[in-house]
């Protein structure tokens, strides 16, 4: 019948963040506060509020960098015409100001990982739950919890909802 409607709610991709966080600090893995370059910052600060405050909490567990914020119509319709989105402008949450949606990646950065990928998400995911923000993941456009029903995956995309 779905999923539970509370906010404590977590999946079990937020779950298995979050054990492994808490894993690597009882063994004794280094965790450090990574910190955003100024190529990362600058990116963020075009974007909502709100995506800002999900990603400075993010970086302070794991390191990433913020690819993309707001695109402007050449960019976005660039993208378009090489598939590598599904809108054109102005229909795209990138498109807003500031910025409905944020492109972010592990760093360092392995396109070929989706793995990593896919535990990087449930941790961003569960940090913007603990923080009452409802995102959407470009790994699971339906949000449904299935990451292989996606007609097209785009991985480093995290959008308000």
């Amino acid at each position: 019948m779905g999923q539970p409607q509370s906010p404590l709610y977590l999946t079990t991709l937020e779950v298995t963040a979050y054990i492994l966080f808490h894993l690597w600090q009882i063994i004794g893995v280094q965790i450090y506060m990574a910190k955003f370059g100024r190529s990362s910052r600058e990116r963020l600060a075009t974007c909502d509020e709100k995506l800002q405050k999900v990603f400075n909490e993010v970086i302070k567990y794991v390191d990433c960098s913020i690819l993309e914020g707001h695109r402007d119509e050449d960019r976005q319709n660039k993208l378009f015409d090489e598939g590598k989105t599904k809108v054109k402008y102005p229909n795209g949450r990138h498109n807003h100001k500031p910025s409905r949606a944020v492109d972010v990646a592990p760093y360092p950065i392995d396109w070929s990982d989706r793995e990593r990928f896919h535990l990087f998400a449930g941790f961003v995911l569960g940090i913007a739950r603990s923080m009452g923000i409802k995102l959407r993941w470009g790994g699971d456009w339906n949000m449904n919890f299935e990451v292989d029903d996606n007609q097209f995956d785009d991985f480093p995309h995290f959008e308000l909802r």
